[in-house]
């Protein structure tokens, strides 16, 4: 296992920022006909801090949200709800088992994003209005172990 960066005892910028951690996040979720896209949107924003973000139209009623950034910093919902809900552990064992090398997957209940709550699947059929998708890319297997201790605080 690489050895990571001591962590800085103070600084105006953080940590993440200061090393210059860029990492490439992608969300989408479907919007089904009965769902309101407001709500969806709401359960996407719960989770990340977009830079952009946009809805296409696939077919029948249905559409599709995508969101993205390119900082660690536009995680910081989803690591201040793992957090509130103490639940770091879990995330990063979740986090370790549907790690592929530089790429992290994770699906999360829709409606429990809504409000405001962690709720991590292991399948789309685990969440009733399909799942939001969060894919995490990273430069380097370094920088997903960063992205780890970002999100669940451990070293």
């Amino acid at each position: 296992m690489r050895r990571l960066r001591p962590r800085p005892a103070s600084s105006s910028r953080s940590y993440y920022e200061r090393w210059g951690l860029v990492v490439r996040v992608v969300v989408e979720v479907e919007v089904r006909p009965t769902e309101s896209e407001e709500k969806v949107k709401k359960a996407v924003f719960s989770v990340i801090k977009p830079s952009s973000l946009r809805v296409e139209e696939i077919h029948g009623g249905f559409k599709l949200i995508k969101a993205e950034c390119s900082s660690i910093e536009c995680l910081k919902p989803l690591r201040e709800m793992a957090l509130k809900q103490q639940v770091e552990p879990a995330l990063r064992s979740y986090l370790n088992k549907y790690r592929r090398g530089t790429r992290i997957t994770l699906l999360l209940h829709k409606q429990a994003a809504y409000a405001e709550k962690l709720s991590l699947v292991d399948s789309e059929r685990e969440s009733p209005l399909g799942p939001i998708k969060l894919e995490i890319e990273c430069a380097s297997e370094e920088e997903v172990e960063r992205v780890i201790e970002y999100l669940t605080g451990s070293s």
